[in-house]
């Protein structure tokens, strides 16, 4: 299983903080994120860590992974 953990406006307009998903790539997970109504636009523009290291879409997973997922800020 793969943690997954949301931030920002993420988080607020999901309503979800944490969850735990079966995936084998970064991918996938954002499959499974958008699948469960998360905005794909947004997942698009995020960054993303596994266990603390930046990582890509094609980043792999492996079983115990966290994966954190921070949306874009911008501000004036």
């Amino acid at each position: 299983m793969i943690t997954v953990k949301l931030y920002g406006l993420l988080r607020l307009s999901s309503g979800i903080r944490e969850l735990q998903l079966e995936a084998g790539n970064i991918r996938d997970l954002l499959r499974h994120l958008e699948a469960r109504g998360l905005d794909g636009d947004a997942l698009a523009g995020c960054n993303i860590l596994i266990n603390g290291e930046r990582a890509t879409r094609r980043s792999r997973l492996s079983d115990g992974d966290t994966v954190q997922l921070f949306p874009p800020v911008a501000g004036g």
